[in-house]
């Protein structure tokens, strides 16, 4: 099953046995904190537990169904679906200013995304979507937006998950050390001896997480009451149903705007996927992809909860496992689904300590950022594409630092754009690439993978 191309051990479409699967599944869910955003809107929303249990199985449920869809209907590469960050300011802006949670605020939402939804399976069913790829972005413009998608997410990594997380910092950057090392010897075993290499690679960050876990429990950094508290099965009951649905004009472009954003981070994620797999994707492909992206998002909206989108960590997790079966991912949607109803178990990853997520989430993003900068690596350049690359690295870290209080202080639209690192720096690139005129070839750039 080696793959000398690509450096996989399992490509996306090498049989594997379903045990294997399922653990290698369960991994690739644990590497993804997906009930982070669920949980961030809850608060910002000051809803009560058993609404803010509802969203996460909502979620949950919502991820798991996306990332079926997309892996062997849609899109057709290993692909899982979480909820973005991106939206969660304008989701909490809507349902507060329509009558909060007691009024129409979540319908008022939910209408909203379900027409944001529709446009999305519109782009890819009429074949627009692929033309604007293929027009607006050529692999250097790819190559750009990958390694940007990584590099916006080590601060996330490490301030949100690590300094800035609840807990004594002391302890959180032990913790997150802790986990971060485990990953790395168990990388370094499977590089070392050859006999357990699939082993200790594939389930190195599972092996991670779960010395990390240990340690939070030693350290009494987990929470074990909120387990406990927690019923085994429920099912989800903050959907549609319970919400109904509003539509309203202006929460409606609201939303159109935040989904050009999303889609401009999942072109991102899709440019990390085919650049670890080695595979270029197709226009079919991006076509169908959108209307699976659509169809997820759809899914969510039903349910009662934000858009699940192409989840910015895949190719992070493959990179450092060399697995991207597609039966991994299968398996990563069916637990994804269980969680939806399992609600003890939703409850026990919820509280799996943040510096343990982080340890992992920090090194799975230098591998996409790496995996970018390998895609520009192999063309040949210009001196028009060193501005084409340097200027959105220059505005993804801008953004990453920018003070909060002058986001907060910017005009709305303003503010979703900067919210979205990636957004802007791939609408930089696309931009950079049309408008700057044509030189002489130099060297290819040279970079460190």
């Amino acid at each position: 099953m080696e793959n000398n191309k690509s450096n996989l051990l399992v490509g996306p479409d090498d049989k594997i046995g379903l045990g294997e699967a399922g653990f290698l599944g369960l991994q690739h869910v644990l590497a993804m904190d997906i009930y982070v955003p669920p949980i961030v809107l809850a608060g910002m929303m000051a809803m009560g537990l058993g609404d803010q249990m509802g969203l996460l199985q909502s979620t949950f449920l919502a991820a798991g169904i996306g990332t079926i869809l997309q892996t062997f209907f849609f899109m057709k590469m290993p692909v899982s679906q979480g909820p973005s960050f991106v939206p969660l300011g304008a989701a909490a802006g809507v349902v507060l200013a329509s009558g909060g949670l007691k009024g129409n605020g979540m319908g008022t939402l939910i209408g909203a995304l379900l027409i944001g939804s529709i446009i999305l399976i519109i782009l890819g069913a009429t074949g627009v979507f692929q033309k604007i790829i293929n027009k607006l972005v050529p692999a250097m413009v790819g190559g750009t937006i990958i390694t940007c998608v990584g590099l916006s997410l080590i601060p996330t990594a490490l301030n949100s998950n690590i300094f800035n997380a609840p807990g004594n910092i002391d302890k959180n950057i032990i913790l997150a050390s802790i986990t971060a090392l485990t990953l790395v010897i168990s990388v370094g075993i499977s590089l070392k001896f050859p006999k357990v290499r699939r082993f200790f690679r594939t389930s190195s960050i599972i092996l991670a997480l779960g010395v990390g876990t240990l340690v939070s429990s030693m350290m009494g950094m987990f929470d074990w009451k909120t387990v406990a508290d927690a019923a085994w099965f429920g099912l989800p009951q903050r959907t549609i149903f319970h919400w109904g649905i509003n539509f309203s004009p202006s929460a409606i472009i609201t939303f159109i705007i935040i989904y050009a954003v999303i889609t401009t981070e999942t072109t991102g994620t899709w440019f990390a996927m085919g650049a670890v797999t080695n595979h270029k994707i197709t226009d079919k492909q991006w076509n169908h992809g959108i209307i699976g992206e659509g169809l997820s998002c759809l899914v969510a909206a039903l349910l009662g909860t934000t858009p699940v989108t192409g989840y910015s960590t895949n190719a992070g997790v493959i990179s450092i496992t060399g697995v991207a079966s597609k039966r991994v991912f299968l398996f990563a949607g069916i637990w994804f689904s269980i969680l939806g109803f399992f609600s003890k178990l939703s409850a026990f990853l919820a509280a799996i300590p943040a510096p343990v997520i982080g340890g992992v989430f920090a090194i799975i993003t230098v591998t996409i950022m790496l995996n970018g900068l390998n895609v520009i690596r192999g063309l040949e350049t210009t001196d028009r594409d060193l501005y084409i690359i340097g200027l959105p690295i220059v505005l993804t870290l801008a953004l990453v630092l920018l003070p909060a209080n002058v986001t907060k202080n910017a005009p709305q639209i303003l503010q979703y754009l900067l919210g979205s690192p990636i957004a802007v720096a791939a609408i930089a690139a696309i931009i950079l690439n049309l408008v700057m005129p044509k030189s002489r070839k130099t060297s290819k750039v040279e970079t460190v993978a």
